[in-house]
Parts: structure tokens; C-alpha cells; sequence
């Protein structure tokens, strides 16, 4: 009974060392393995090992649930799956106060927005055949459209697609760059024709000899 204890105390640390070896492994694997957020056309989140072969939404997701490979910090959870659904757009063009109103309002309350510029003929007549007309500021959520600016109206449709009140925003949050409605196309440069290569000039006719005999004194008139 003794040296069936003594071999049992005696390997054990042997065991004990597989174990632990075999945990580490375990938890190196796990650690490994990209898990992939995916947001479906429908808006409904999942998350998943694979990524799939769908136009869907997807973010790789880094241990502790943060966003992984993405040029800035990630929106929380909560604010990412509001702006998927209703993503908001606002028009403006500058010398507008009511646009600048719009946009401080939106700062302000940390809404995740991309800004569109109405400056050229081409961005008016896209906008009207956005919204029917060419008023600014203009701005949409989602399929909601909300002409002019109106702090109370412009609470009321956000707060009934979910955005929170305050900002939620991570900080160093990049808002995308203003863009104009109507993407600016540079004209190709005209192609110069080739220059002609210069013409040999005529050939001047000679002069008539002259008849000394005329002029036998060599007067020049």
C-alpha cells in the first residue's frame, strides 16, 4: 500500500505538468481563431468563425470583443448596429447658417453622419431628384427625409431610430471627409497634334547677268 503511494506521489508532477502544457495549448488555439461580426442585410448581428461568402457587413472581432484591422477606433456595439440600419446623411453648402446649425447639432449629440455638398449645378440637380426640391440643410435617416433644419424635429427622428442622446462616440473617432454630392471629374488634357516639320523656303530665281556694254560708266540709278 506504501509504494502504491509513494508511485502515485511520484508521477504526479508529471501529470500535473501534461495538464497545464495541454491548457496552454488549448488556450493558444483559442486565442488564435478569428471571430468574424457579421451584420445582415436585415441589420441582425451574428458572429461567427467563418466569414461569409454574402455582400453582408462583416468585422473581424480581436479578443475582448474590439473590432480588429479597422483604420479607427470601432463604434460600440449599440451605436454600430443603429447606424448600419439607419445611416444618416446631411446636405449642406457653404454660407448656409441653418447647414452649420445641422451640423454642430449632430457633433453635439456624437451622431455618426457623412456630409454632402450642394456647390455646383450637377450636386442641385441630384439633390432635387433626391428630395423633389433644393432647400438646405437636408438631411436623412435612413429612408426618413427631413427638409430644413429643426433641433426639436431632428431629436425627434433620431431618438425614434434609436441614436442615444448623448455621445457615445470612442474617443479619436474620424467622421468621413465632406464630400460633394456629384463626384468632380478632372477632363482628360487634349493630345497636341504633332507639329509639321518646317518646309525647305523656295528657291530664289538669280539675277539677269547685266550688259556692262549698256552701262559702259557704271552708273547706278
Amino acid at each position: 500500500m506504501n509504494n502504491t503511494i509513494r508511485q502515485v506521489m511520484r508521477h504526479a508532477p508529471v501529470a500535473r505538468a501534461i495538464v497545464a502544457a495541454s491548457l496552454v495549448l488549448i488556450v493558444g488555439l483559442v486565442q488564435a481563431q478569428t471571430i468574424y461580426r457579421i451584420v445582415g442585410p436585415d441589420g441582425k448581428i451574428s458572429f461567427s468563425d467563418k466569414p461569409p461568402v454574402s455582400s453582408a457587413n462583416v468585422t473581424p472581432v480581436g479578443a475582448g470583443g474590439k473590432a480588429a484591422s479597422t483604420s479607427g477606433p470601432a463604434l460600440p456595439f449599440e451605436l454600430r448596429q443603429v447606424a448600419t440600419k439607419f445611416p444618416v446623411t446631411l446636405y449642406t453648402s457653404s454660407n448656409c447658417a441653418p447647414c452649420g446649425a445641422g451640423r454642430a447639432m449632430l457633433n453635439g449629440r456624437g451622431i455618426p453622419f457623412e456630409e454632402k455638398t450642394i456647390n455646383t449645378t450637377e450636386d442641385v440637380q441630384a439633390l432635387q431628384r433626391i428630395s423633389g426640391a433644393s432647400s438646405l440643410p437636408f438631411l436623412t435617416i435612413g429612408g426618413q427625409q427631413i427638409k430644413g433644419y429643426s433641433d426639436s424635429e431632428w431629436t425627434q427622428f433620431l431618438d425614434a431610430a434609436g441614436y442615444p442622446k448623448a455621445s457615445a462616440l470612442p474617443t479619436g473617432y474620424r467622421y468621413p471627409a465632406v464630400a460633394p454630392l456629384v463626384a468632380v471629374k478632372t477632363p482628360a488634357p487634349a493630345v497636341k497634334p504633332p507639329e509639321a516639320p518646317p518646309q525647305p523656303a523656295p528657291a530664289q530665281p538669280s539675277a539677269a547677268p547685266v550688259d556692262s556694254s549698256a552701262n559702259p560708266a557704271g552708273i547706278k540709278f
